[in-house]
């Protein structure tokens, strides 16, 4: 069997464990492993071809580490308006009892929680974080 059609094998098994890892290094080193296909297609000995593969999977693995490495810290899903649509709407606190309170919040009654800093008012709040059936307000 030509050199070339082992490197595609490996890299056609190491996209397919990629599945079920999901962490996107098993597809770098199968990039490496198309290199090495490449080169083998080239009728570049073995040396070679291994180089290629090694060479093209580290820089492409150095990358995604850096790509990785320079992206924003993720908000925790209880805290990401994006994830839960109750953050960042308004919520009407009748009364307090200390930095606690019960309020009706799309026709059902939620617990309150006062988050540090926010005076403790009867007032309108905004919903910045909802943990379990507790909604933290702030001003």
């Amino acid at each position: 069997m030509a050199d070339w059609i082992m490197w595609l094998i490996a890299a056609g098994v190491l996209v397919a464990l990629e599945l079920f890892s999901g962490t996107f290094y098993l597809l770098m080193i199968a990039l490496g492993a198309l290199a090495g296909a490449l080169v083998a297609a080239l009728r570049i000995d073995l040396p070679g071809q291994m180089l290629a593969a090694a060479l093209v999977a580290v820089i492409a693995t150095v990358l995604l580490r850096r790509r990785r490495r320079n992206q924003p810290a993720q908000v925790a899903a209880s805290r990401n308006p994006d994830v839960n649509l109750d953050i960042g709407q308004p919520v009407q606190v009748p009364h307090w009892d200390g930095h606690t309170a019960r309020v009706m919040y799309r026709g059902a009654l939620w617990d309150v929680e006062l988050a540090p800093g926010a005076p403790a008012a009867a007032g309108t709040y905004t919903i910045r974080e909802v943990r379990g059936s507790t909604l933290i307000v702030g001003a």
